[in-house]
C-alpha cells in the first residue's frame, strides 16, 4: 500500500478523532496568540516610552525564546501541572518575543522628520502616535505577529506531551504505536493549519503594501482571504462537539506506550457504555507517572491504568516485596492511606521489565541471564527511555545487583528504542515483557537470574473523590479483574504496533469478545 493511501485511509477511518484534535489545537492556538497580541503590543509600545524597561524586558524575552520548548513544558508542570494551562502559558511565553520587538522596532524606526513636523503643526501625542507612528509601524507589527501566528501553531503540536490535546496527539501516538502513516497525518494538519495562517496573514501584509489609490478584485480578494481564514477558524470552534448534556466528566490518562492506549480505551469504552459520564481522554502523557501522578494529585486526572511494581517502588519509594498479592493488598493500603486513591483492580498480566538483545548475538555470546550479560557488558552499548536511568526500580537500583559496565549508555524516547537495537545504534536494550516486538524482532529475554525486577501487574487507579462524585463507577472495574493474560495482552499490542489497528478499535473487539459491553 502506497503511503498515500495509507494516510487516505487513516483519515477516513479516524475522522472524527483527527476532527476533536484539529479542533483542540484551533482553540489552543487562538488563546495563545489573542493574549500574545495583547501582551506584546502593550509591552512594544510601553518600553518606546519608558527606556529604562527596554533593556531588561527585550533580555529577559530573548532569555526565555533560547530554553528548549520541551523542557519549558516540563518546568511549569510542577508549578501549574499537566493540560491546557501547562500549554498555554508556554505558548505566550515563546509568542512574545517576535510581537514586542516588531513593535517597538516598527514605532522607534519612524523617520524623526515626520513626527518633528507634526509637533509643529501642534499635533497632541495621541494624534502623533495614531495617525503617524501606528500606520507607517503596522507593516513592521503585522510581519511580527504573522512569524508569531505560525510559530504557535506549530508549537502548538507539542502540547500533547503534557496531556494538552491538539493535532500533535496524533504524531505522538504514532510514534508510540510504530504508526507512520498517523505521524504523517498529524504533521500534514498541523503544516497545513500553518500555512493557511501564514499565507492569510502574508495577503492582508500584500494589500497594505500596495500603493494603489483603487483596490482591483485581486487586492481586495487578498486582503480579506486572511480574515476569511480567521472565520473559518472560528466557524471550527462553532461546530466543535459539545460535550454531554449531564455535565458528569472524567479524565482517563495514559503513560505513551501502545499497550497503555490500548488500556486507556477498554478504561474509557467501558464508562461510556455502562454510564452517562463524558470521558475525556488525556492518552500519552510525557514522562509516564513522574507527570500523571502528580496530577491524580491535584484532581487533573482522575482514572489511569498503572503497575504494580512501578508503584511501589517509584511512587511510594518502598522496599521490594517479591510475592504479588503480598505486593498488591500493601499497595492498595498505602496509596489508600498516603494519597486518597484506589487500586480497584488487577487486570491479570504481568508486563514486568526485562533486558533483551538480538536472538544471534545472545546465542554467539551465550548470554541468556543478566548476570552473564553483566560479565560481558563491556563490550555492548545499552540503550533506554530516560526515566528508567533514574528510577530505583530501573537502572539504578539494577546497577547495585549486577555489576553492568557498558561501553556506552543511550538514553533515548521509550518507543524508539527497538529501532535504535534494529540500527546497531544500541546492543542491548530494556524492555516489556508483553511487548510485540520482542517477538518480531527476533530478540532473546534474559532471565532475571536475582530476582532484581518485582511483580509489574498492570491494574487501575481512581481517585477515592471520582469514585464518590459517580457512584455508578462502583464495581464498574471489578469485572476486568484478572481478564487479560500475558498471552492475550501481547496479542493486543501486537495488533496495534504491527498490524496497525488503532487502540480503540483493539479495546472495542476485547470488550465485546468478553461480553462486557454490547
Amino acid at each position: 500500500m502506497s503511503i498515500l493511501s495509507e494516510i487516505i485511509k487513516t483519515v477516513q477511518e479516524r475522522h472524527e478523532y483527527l476532527y476533536e484534535l484539529l479542533i483542540q489545537h484551533i482553540l489552543l492556538s487562538l488563546a495563545a496568540i489573542v493574549i500574545i497580541t495583547g501582551i506584546g503590543l502593550a509591552t512594544g509600545i510601553g518600553i518606546l516610552y519608558k527606556p529604562k524597561f527596554r533593556s531588561p524586558i527585550l533580555g529577559t524575552v530573548n532569555f526565555l525564546y533560547t530554553i528548549p520548548s520541551i523542557a519549558m513544558f516540563g518546568l511549569f508542570i510542577p508549578l501549574i501541572g499537566i493540560g491546557y494551562g501547562n500549554a498555554l502559558v508556554v505558548l505566550i511565553i515563546y509568542g512574545l518575543l517576535p510581537v514586542i520587538r516588531n513593535t517597538y522596532t516598527g514605532l522607534n524606526e519612524v523617520d524623526p522628520l515626520l513626527l518633528d513636523a507634526a509637533k509643529g503643526m501642534g499635533a497632541t501625542p495621541w494624534q502623533i502616535f495614531s495617525r503617524i507612528r501606528w500606520p507607517l509601524a503596522f507593516p513592521t507589527i503585522l510581519s511580527g505577529f504573522r512569524t508569531m501566528v505560525v510559530m504557535t501553531i506549530a508549537l502548538a503540536g507539542l502540547a500533547s506531551f503534557i496531556g494538552a490535546g491538539g493535532l500533535g496527539q496524533a504524531i505522538y501516538r504514532g510514534i508510540n504505536t510504530n504508526n507512520s502513516s498517523l505521524i504523517l497525518v498529524g504533521s500534514i494538519a498541523v503544516a497545513l493549519l500553518a500555512l493557511a495562517a501564514d499565507l492569510g496573514i502574508g495577503a492582508i501584509e500584500k494589500s497594505l503594501k500596495t500603493k494603489a489609490k483603487k483596490q482591483n478584485k485581486k487586492s481586495r480578494f487578498l486582503k480579506y482571504f486572511g480574515l476569511g481564514i480567521f472565520a473559518l477558524l472560528f466557524i471550527f470552534m462553532l461546530l466543535s462537539k459539545p460535550g454531554n448534556s449531564s455535565g458528569k466528566k472524567i479524565v482517563v490518562a495514559t503513560k505513551p506506550t501502545a499497550e497503555q492506549y490500548i488500556l486507556g480505551e477498554i478504561i474509557s469504552q467501558l464508562i461510556e457504555n455502562k454510564t452517562d459520564i463524558q470521558v475525556v481522554r488525556k492518552f500519552g502523557i510525557g514522562g509516564g507517572t513522574s507527570n500523571i501522578h502528580p496530577a491524580m494529585l491535584k484532581g487533573e486526572i482522575d482514572i489511569y491504568p498503572e503497575y504494580t511494581g512501578t508503584a511501589w517502588l517509584f511512587v511510594l519509594k518502598k522496599p521490594q516485596i517479591n510475592h504479588p498479592d503480598s505486593l498488591f493488598s500493601a499497595l492498595k493500603a498505602e496509596y489508600a492511606k498516603q494519597f486518597n486513591f484506589d487500586w480497584v483492580c488487577r487486570l491479570g498480566f504481568n508486563n514486568t521489565f526485562t533486558l533483551a538483545l538480538p536472538e544471534a548475538v545472545a546465542q554467539n555470546k551465550n548470554i541468556n541471564t543478566f548476570s552473564e550479560l553483566a560479565h560481558q557488558s563491556n563490550s555492548f552499548i545499552f540503550g533506554a527511555e530516560f526515566d528508567f536511568f533514574e528510577r530505583e526500580d530501573g537502572f539504578i537500583g539494577l546497577n547495585k545487583i549486577y555489576p553492568f559496565n557498558f561501553k556506552n549508555k543511550v538514553e533515548l524516547d521509550v518507543n524508539l528504542k527497538f529501532q535504535a537495537l534494529e540500527n546497531h545504534t544500541v546492543d542491548v536494550i530494556n524492555a516489556f515483557s508483553t511487548d510485540s516486538r520482542i517477538r518480531q524482532m527476533k530478540l532473546r529475554v534474559l532471565k532475571d537470574d536475582k530476582l532484581f525486577f518485582p511483580a509489574y501487574q498492570a491494574g487501575i487507579v481512581i481517585r477515592n473523590e471520582t469514585q464518590q462524585k459517580y457512584p455508578e463507577l462502583n464495581g464498574l472495574f471489578s469485572r476486568l479483574e484478572g481478564l487479560i493474560n500475558d498471552t492475550a495482552m501481547l496479542q493486543m499490542n501486537y495488533e496495534v504496533e504491527i498490524e496497525k489497528k488503532s487502540p480503540g478499535e483493539v479495546a472495542l473487539t476485547f470488550l465485546k469478545a468478553n461480553g462486557l459491553i454490547n
